[in-house]
């Protein structure tokens, strides 16, 4: 017999996916383009000293990338199968479970694997410029491929034991931020607990920041055994988690009657969610009467009640940090940072949420249901907007208000804010940022809408609508980067900070006039003929851009309607 069958044949099923070369090519060229910006703007700057700095800049970004990956290749590649009901035919041979492991992990990841091969290259350029030892560029390698390896483990676990994506999803960042950021914390806090400086070594071996930065050269030198150990235990973590998913998932395939004790949790998790039975009929009541997609989206009561719960998260960590360092807290760098992290936290929720359900009823058939009954197009569309206003309307308006007391705050009393045209600058800053949070979330609506219908599934559908409307325009600015480069020597003088303000907003209000107006024409004039393609060969990208037509299964199973470019 063939050993491990699955990777063979799942390998030559990868290798033939256009996605393959894009990721591989456009993953270094993307931290050429961050790093070529870095050396640009420091170009004044001693050889050594930019060396370490384009050093840390581009092996961060690498890691960062590696901890996401998880998330990005293997979190739903298991749970996809369970839901498809496909899972179960592998094991009816005598296929093992470390086979189906195997064979999955090295489809899901061979896109990841060969960015991060890709990558390893562009980490030895700071070599040429000094100030990088030969053996710091050596040990990040090995964080970097380490780093992937666990995140994809992590996500494999993740994937064997959830039959939901947004489950798999979210156990994965869980993990992940489990491993990284909230032992090192919890080590932290008992260290200060005992009134200790330093943080004892086991709550920090399992983190992969820390593993990151104990592989630079003086930290290395005066605790070497602390990287090697850190890698251990991150490379071991990996392996135990692969083999709980051996172990689980041919457990876990089956369709499985549940028990007492299951079924009453379902049922309070279900009440939780819902209501009691006189609350669940009054609000269909209410909802039906304005509209019916409404109240199928917007039944779980508790969706805002998480909104809410993250946004009280913030706010406790913000008290948390006034509480320790007092006046030092109240600084620009701060508010400017929780103004990040607040709008993240909405656009981000927002786009996985915005076309979810229309993406599920799509899949599991519901969809042609839907579009059989009285219900045109526009009340579905605005049943949707309904359910997302009964979610994050509140939470929008809460974060809007904060933004303006951040904003007066940072310039009443700020010593770094005196001059009138900081001033400006400032007031600029905020006000550009709260006409994107409201542009950002009406091209989300109208692009993840349409995602729903367009892609293949909703996995996909929520990555091309975060991609399109939030990251693109950040790629984008790169660009912008390079112009100021060449116009300023230093990056924060006035003109080059309106500058970069200025390609901020322009192009984040692009983004979302562009693909809104898009997503909203194609969603009032296509949305039916979009719901059915499901049953299509979609085209490729330069086909579809070139005005070419998948073929159309006649009802003899002939190709009909094709349309050569």
């Amino acid at each position: 017999m063939t050993f491990l069958p699955i990777v063979a044949r799942e390998l030559r099923v990868a290798a033939r996916r256009p996605g393959l070369f894009r990721v591989r090519s456009g993953a270094p060229l993307g931290l050429l383009l961050l790093g070529a910006g870095y050396v640009l703007f420091h170009r004044g700057a001693q050889a050594q000293e930019l060396g370490m700095g384009l050093f840390c800049l581009l092996t961060g970004s690498a890691v960062l990338y590696c901890l996401l990956s998880g998330v990005w290749f293997t979190a739903d590649c298991l749970s996809e199968e369970k839901r498809e009901g496909t899972l179960g035919l592998l094991f009816l041979t005598d296929l093992k479970g470390y086979d189906v492991i195997l064979g999955k992990l090295v489809a899901s990841s061979v896109s990841g694997s060969y960015a991060v091969l890709a990558l390893v290259p562009t980490l030895a350029l700071p070599l040429l410029m000094g100030g990088v030892a030969a053996g710091e560029f050596a040990r990040m390698a090995l964080v970097v491929v380490n780093t992937l390896f666990f995140s994809l483990a992590l996500g494999m676990f993740a994937s064997a034991i959830s039959r939901s994506p947004r489950k798999a999803i979210a156990v994965t960042l869980s993990l992940i931020v489990f491993f990284t950021a909230v032992l090192p914390i919890c080590g932290a806090w008992r260290a200060g607990a005992a009134g200790r400086l330093l943080v004892e070594r086991g709550w920090l071996l399992a983190s992969a920041g820390f593993s990151y930065s104990r592989a630079f050269d003086q930290p290395y030198k005066l605790a070497s055994e602390e990287f090697w150990w850190s890698a251990a235990v991150i490379h071991g973590l990996g392996w135990f988690f692969l083999s709980l998913a051996s172990v689980i998932v041919p457990r876990s395939w089956q369709d499985r009657a549940a028990g007492a004790p299951t079924l009453r949790w379902r049922e309070r998790w279900r009440r939780w969610s819902y209501g009691q039975r006189a609350e669940r009929a009054g609000f269909r009541s209410r909802l039906l009467d304005r509209n019916a997609y409404a109240w199928l989206t917007a039944r779980a009561r508790l969706k805002p009640a998480y909104v809410w719960a993250a946004l009280g998260l913030v706010a406790c960590g913000w008290v948390w940090g006034l509480a320790r360092f007092h006046r030092d807290w109240l600084d620009e760098g701060t508010y400017v940072l929780t103004g990040i992290v607040l709008n993240l936290l909405l656009k981000v929720w927002f786009g996985l949420e915005v076309g979810r359900q229309l993406a599920e009823d799509r899949r599991e058939g519901a969809l042609e249901l839907l579009l059989s009954t009285p219900l045109t197009v526009k009340e579905i569309l605005r049943g949707q907007m309904l359910a997302l206003q009964r979610v994050f309307l509140g939470p929008v308006l809460v974060v809007m208000a904060v933004f303006g007391l951040l904003m007066i705050a940072g310039a009443s009393n700020s010593t770094s804010l005196q001059a009138p045209q900081d001033q400006t600058f400032w007031g600029l800053f905020w006000a550009a940022g709260m006409v994107l949070l409201v542009a950002d979330l009406a091209g989300l609506y109208w692009f993840g809408m349409w995602q729903a219908l367009a892609a293949r599934n909703p996995t996909r559908a929520a990555a091309m609508n975060l991609g399109c409307i939030l990251a693109l325009p950040w790629a984008v600015g790169i660009i912008g980067l390079f112009v100021a480069a060449f116009f300023w020597r230093n990056a924060n003088d006035e003109p080059a900070l309106t500058f970069l303000l200025g390609c901020w907003f322009g192009l984040g209000m692009v983004a979302d006039l562009g693909f809104g107006a898009y997503a909203r024409h194609q969603l009032l004039t296509q949305f039916r003929l979009a719901a059915a393609r499901r049953y299509e060969a979609r085209p490729g990208f330069w086909k579809r851009l070139l005005g070419c037509r998948a073929k159309v299964p006649g009802p003899a199973g002939n190709a009909s309607g094709t349309q050569a470019c």
